[in-house]
């Protein structure tokens, strides 16, 4: 249902929520489930897959009423943190377009785009490698791109514990390490691309590999000695350093990638041009309110400006190499 508000404004609601994070006990469960797949995993040559979703099926099949927009936030962070960070934000949109706002998440990044191409979903904040690599594909436009403590780009970090003895990528061999998603640009093309480099391949570099489907999930498999390491978006790390240090203080920085364009906001090809340009412009203005300041100020963004595709070249070129 529809979270109502006093004033009875257009709300976000959780009702098309297709997967949701519910932890048992504290974060401790989540990374006694990640140890408990570790521990099972086989030889070096499986990549092994962690689900920290119970899966919700769809409520009906078809496109969704025009009058309500679907927002989706691929799984950059955990679920339930996911919504607690962008609940204000997509009821701000909701509020100045005068649209109800109903969120979708989805585990991976390609179901994301998939839902965007079908136009299931009208808007969707998804990461800069699912943008590359499935504009062409599914049709959708960026609409803005949020600009982080005064720059459009982020960077890939490769992170390990702080009392371990790893300096470097090369200290990881044989190790057990952590990939977001398969089409994750800083959790799975950038450590593949620095181990292309050195001629190898994660499969016989690293004893075993999974995917923890968000980067405050790889944080934390990190930071609890699950794995040895992962690669993660610097933002994501960045916030949680400010929001929740507990978890970035277990562990360290050990390289860096060049910048890639932050990830956009993008709309669907079945979303109205009209209305499309209606929330570009709320959110170019979003930082010119009071409330829509606060907001950014809560998500660590300073404002939202235009994508210029030059920014996400480096990607474009590491795909090419791959």
């Amino acid at each position: 249902m529809a979270i109502k508000t006093a004033d009875k404004r257009p709300a976000i609601s959780r009702k098309v929520v297709l997967f949701e994070f519910r932890p048992t006990g504290p974060l401790f469960m989540v990374m006694a489930l990640l140890g408990l797949v570790v521990l099972a995993c086989g030889d070096n040559s499986a990549v092994q897959t962690v689900d920290f979703s119970r899966r919700i099926p769809v409520a009906q099949p078809g496109s969704p009423p025009q009058s309500t927009l679907h927002v989706a936030v691929a799984a950059m962070i955990s679920p339930q943190r996911t919504f607690t960070a962008y609940h204000q934000l997509l009821t701000y949109i909701g509020r100045q377009t005068g649209r109800p706002v109903e969120m979708v998440q989805r585990k991976t990044y390609g179901e994301i785009n998939k839902l965007l191409g079908s136009g299931r979903i009208h808007l969707a904040f998804i990461c800069a490698g699912p943008y590359i690599s499935g504009k062409a594909t599914y049709g959708f436009k960026a609409l803005a791109v949020p600009i982080i403590r005064g720059e459009p780009f982020y960077r890939a970090y490769l992170i390990v514990h702080r009392d371990s003895q790893y300096e470097q990528l090369e200290d990881l061999r044989n190790k057990v390490f952590a990939f977001t998603d398969p089409e994750s640009n800083t959790g799975k093309l950038v450590p593949t691309f620095w181990l292309q480099q050195m001629e190898e391949t994660p499969e016989a570099f690293f004893k075993r590999s999974i995917y923890t489907f968000s980067h405050d999930n790889s944080i934390m498999a990190v930071a609890g000695s699950l794995v040895d390491g992962a690669a993660v978006h610097s933002q994501v790390w960045e916030y949680l350093n400010r929001r929740s240090p507990t978890q970035t203080a277990q562990t360290r920085v050990i390289q860096s990638s060049a910048p890639f364009g932050n990830p956009p906001m993008v709309a669907s090809a079945h979303l109205g041009a009209e209305l499309q340009q209606r929330i570009q412009t709320v959110l170019f203005e979003m930082h010119q309110t009071a409330d829509g300041q606060a907001i950014l100020n809560e998500l660590m963004i300073d404002r939202f400006v235009p994508l210029e595709e030059d920014w996400y070249r480096p990607i474009i070129q590491m795909m090419e190499e791959s």
